[in-house]
């Protein structure tokens, strides 16, 4: 089985846009906010993740070179 998505390593690697949020087909991630307001997204139920890897696809920082071009 496909390893679970990585969402972001470093809190720069994520710029809150919800776009995870809203193209996961299994409703499972959610944005959680830190300490300083700033909200993440975060699988929350590892288990019924499909692993379809919708989130990283859409995610605009992960597929910036397609934004460049």
């Amino acid at each position: 089985m496909r390893k679970r998505p990585n969402l972001y390593v470093r809190k720069e690697d994520c710029c809150g846009c919800t776009a995870c949020v809203f193209t996961c087909p299994e409703s499972i991630i959610v944005m959680i906010e830190d300490e300083e307001g700033f909200s993440y997204p975060k699988i929350m139920d590892e288990e019924k993740c499909i692993r379809c890897y919708r989130c990283i696809h859409v995610c605009p920082i992960k597929n910036d070179k397609h934004m460049k071009s």
